[in-house]
């Protein structure tokens, strides 16, 4: 009966282990919506990060590496994703498609929406809170990030995908150093990336995110340096007077010193590693969010 027990609990505990995913997989399993090929670039993944069970809080984020919309920078992936874990968060590296690679508005939003969909329709089969789903992205991450929370959805009900009847819109945001306008203040290869060459006044503002900040906007988190060179501070302050306006709870913070890129102040992260103190004011907002224990 013993022997029955014990095999009975390692079965368990090897099921429990299986449900959560330990590699990356794709957003969509038969191809996503639009795809111009079949290459890696071609496919949106998501690569999980799970803490261990006594320090995981069931809350996720899903993390949007900076690049320009041209690249995918990993120590704004890969290590926001890591550091996220060691505060118990559950975090999930998105790889989305880039302009770079021929794609263009909306796919970009079409990729982190399904994101953030995703997470939520398997909440319950990885121990998570489908309440407790956010996001956080860098640069232009940070404006990807900042555009799901400005353009979200609550899902299609009468869809036969039952990811799809998922809301896209995240529970928090936290935007580091992000681009949020296509307006004066952009960074340009963002936009062209984004948005293509000559895009219509139409599309540049429905781009601009501080434009579309509403009361259903969710919590925010935002950081930025004054002697960032690429992304204009602006771009920080200007979502954060529309969270304000708008009545949105947001924590700002404006440090004087650093380039951009800054991202957890190092690019080869372990939990030894000293970090920017914007990580230390995060994981405080973190806790008062319910985030963190």
């Amino acid at each position: 009966m013993k022997f029955l027990m014990s095999l009975l609990s390692s079965f368990m505990l090897l099921s429990a282990s299986q449900a959560q995913p330990t590699n990356s997989f794709p957003l969509w399993e038969d191809g996503a919506p639009g795809a111009l090929g079949t290459a890696d670039k071609d496919i949106p993944t998501l690569t999980p990060f799970f803490p261990s069970p006594d320090k995981a809080t069931g809350a996720a984020m899903v993390v949007c590496p900076g690049g320009g919309y041209g690249n995918l920078a990993p120590y704004e992936g890969k290590d926001y994703a890591l550091w996220l874990k060691d505060q118990g968060v559950t975090a999930f590296v998105l790889k989305y498609r880039l302009g770079s690679a021929g794609y263009h508005h909306p796919v970009e939003l079409q990729d982190v929406s399904r994101a953030i969909r995703l997470v939520r329709s398997h909440a319950a089969e990885w121990k998570l809170d489908p309440k407790r789903v956010g996001i956080i992205g860098s640069s232009a991450g940070g404006h990807l990030a900042a555009t799901l929370m400005t353009h979200f959805d609550g899902g299609k009900s009468d869809s036969t995908d039952a990811v799809e009847k998922e809301s896209s819109r995240p529970d928090l945001g936290i935007l580091c150093y992000p681009v949020i306008t296509m307006g004066e203040k952009t960074h340009a290869g963002s936009k062209m990336n984004l948005l293509g060459k000559d895009p219509s006044p139409e599309l540049v503002k429905e781009l601009s995110n501080e434009c579309h900040v509403t009361k259903e906007t969710p919590p925010c988190f935002l950081f930025h340096t004054v002697e960032d060179k690429a992304v204009p501070v602006e771009n920080a302050l200007m979502f954060a007077t529309a969270l304000r306006e708008a009545g949105v709870p947001f924590d700002l913070h404006i440090y004087e010193k650093g380039a951009h890129g800054t991202a957890l102040g190092t690019r080869a992260y372990n939990s030894a590693t000293k970090l920017h103190p914007w990580t230390s004011d995060c994981v405080y907002w973190l806790k008062l969010r319910g985030f963190v224990k």
